[in-house]
């Protein structure tokens, strides 16, 4: 394997290829042949010297073929990959994309984290890498004319002591707040089954958090799936007095219903099963 690095990129991202072929491949040359003397002027103390590509395996995306930037772990398998590349990867897939286990089952992104000792790694041990990011990341920000976000601070840099009411107010909350996406909660409530339905589960998690712009439809996949209910089996959801429609989404649900369709702040939702019209 050479020493080139070939980055796939969407048009238009700030990321792309960290260095160009030809400075990777001298760096790799030197490195070789520091390699190459130290083979034959060994001393007991000195430290083994590898080529840069050895390493390959374990600081490059499989993704994007490219080094780590923004290094991001996979908590359920511990699979590292670049952010932007496995937040796209979960768009249409909630699988690793190296063993592919199932990471969650329906948000994915709640199980990854980012590693930044493993990119602090990968920065020292690929030089320039680490200014290109952030020279393209500056570029891609003056084009567009936005605001350049602050440079992140040196690793080496120590910690400054904070009072312990500031350190808890920057603890990291993305895994205790709500995303705003889901902006509407669900009471889901069972009043029973037509004589004739058997054999079905409990609903065991009747409180929901859901997007605005999730349908009927999604509410009724959700009951059947959680209920193990069988095909010929009907799912009838009602707000108050009104049956619903499989094409009305929980925002118009809210909007149209009001506060008489809301307890503590949550809508609710009857549903039963019945089954369906000969």
């Amino acid at each position: 394997m050479d020493g080139t690095v070939d980055r796939v990129v969407e048009e238009g991202s700030p990321r792309g290829s960290s260095r160009t072929d030809a400075a990777l491949s001298g760096e790799d040359e030197r490195r070789d042949s520091d390699h190459s003397r130290g083979t034959h002027e060994t001393h007991p103390d000195d430290e083994r010297s590898l080529p840069l590509r050895e390493f390959y395996p374990y600081i490059r995306c499989a993704l994007c073929n490219g080094f780590f930037i923004d290094a991001t772990t996979i908590t359920e398998c511990l699979h590292t990959f670049c952010k932007s590349c496995i937040v796209k990867h979960f768009f249409y897939s909630n699988r690793c994309p190296n063993c592919s286990i199932v990471v969650h089952q329906t948000q994915p992104l709640y199980s990854i984290r980012p590693d930044r000792q493993l990119q602090d790694i990968v920065f020292k041990m690929v030089p320039y890498l680490e200014e290109d990011e952030r020279s393209r990341i500056y570029a891609f920000y003056k084009q567009r004319g936005l605001d350049v976000p602050k440079p992140v601070a040196s690793p080496a840099t120590y910690p400054v002591k904070l009072p312990q009411r500031q350190k808890k107010d920057m603890l990291p909350q993305s895994v205790f707040t709500i995303p705003s996406e889901l902006d509407v909660s669900l009471m889901l409530e069972f009043v029973g089954a037509e004589k004739g339905i058997e054999n079905y589960k409990p609903l065991e998690r009747k409180y929901v958090r859901v997007s605005g712009e999730a349908t009927v439809r999604h509410v009724e996949l959700f009951i059947r799936r959680k209920m193990e209910l069988s095909q010929n089996c009907k799912v009838d959801v009602v707000c108050g007095e009104h049956l619903l429609q499989q094409c009305q989404s929980l925002r118009e649900v809210f909007n149209t219903m009001g506060k008489h369709a809301l307890q503590d702040g949550m809508l609710v939702l009857h549903f039963g099963l019945v089954l369906p019209a000969q």
